[in-house]
């Protein structure tokens, strides 16, 4: 029985990714490190889809969770055919202002355990000569970011990393797509601290982009024509632009 192991599976983008997966017949596995929100989206994922859904708490934020995790998987002979590293947050301010200790746990959880899953679970797909990882980025990606600047920079190196991955990966078998989602309307900007776009997609038509490209083996998916277009502009406009809205000085 083959399982995709979703990430920060509880809310927001990574549900919606969760929820069509099940959809299409794929049993799943889920990790949070909210045990109540997990016990309730079990519940309903199974009453919804005809899949099993496994869930296992664990706070990816702290060094080390990417191996115990993997460890606790195998102990329980799952077989996780894709891997989805979604699980991120953000945080804004100047850097000088953003506690140093808040700054680490994101690099934690954004980069260091994110490149330990890869690591792992490449390895087992190697062994296989099949699977699929999809590693959630952003549109923050692909410039600079004032006054969100180690999270913007997080997400540039999950977009190089990945880009680099799948390069050596497509020779064998195994594929590795990049999600680079703009504004989404979750509770990412909430925690954030800062006030959600209007132009702000639904984390429904994320997902439902993201799967459709991702099953189609595209390297780097952004969703939403207008995500597209802001690519185009130039680094400096969009830096400009993020430090607007991002700046609280």
């Amino acid at each position: 029985m083959k399982y995709a192991l979703i990430t920060g599976g509880t809310s927001g983008i990574g549900l919606e990714l969760v929820r069509n997966f099940a959809r299409n017949g794929y049993n799943i596995v889920i990790v949070s490190s909210n045990s109540e929100s997990l016990k309730k989206v079990k519940q309903k994922l199974e009453n919804e889809f005809d899949v099993k859904v496994v869930t296992y708490k664990q706070d990816m934020g702290k060094i080390g969770a990417a191996t115990q995790l993997y460890g606790r998987i195998k102990e329980d002979n799952l077989d996780i055919s894709i891997l989805v590293n979604n699980a991120g947050i953000g945080l804004v301010g100047s850097t000088d202002r953003i506690d140093l200790q808040d700054d680490e746990s994101m690099m934690i959880l954004n980069v260091i355990n994110l490149v330990e899953l890869c690591k792992l679970y490449i390895s087992d797909m190697y062994d296989k000569g099949k699977g699929k990882i999809l590693n959630v980025s952003s549109i923050g990606a692909f410039q600079p970011g004032p006054y969100t600047s180690t999270y913007f920079a997080s997400k540039a190196f999950v977009l190089s990393y990945s880009r680099a991955i799948r390069y050596e990966a497509k020779k064998k078998g195994v594929q590795v797509s990049t999600l680079c989602p703009g504004a989404t309307k979750t509770n990412f900007f909430h925690r954030e601290g800062t006030i959600t776009p209007r132009s702000a997609m639904t984390a429904e038509e994320v997902a439902v982009y993201a799967y459709k490209l991702f099953m189609k083996n595209r390297s780097v998916i952004v969703p939403g024509f207008t995500n597209r277009i802001k690519n185009w502009l130039p680094v400096k406009l969009k830096m400009m632009f993020v430090a607007k809205m991002k700046s609280t000085e």
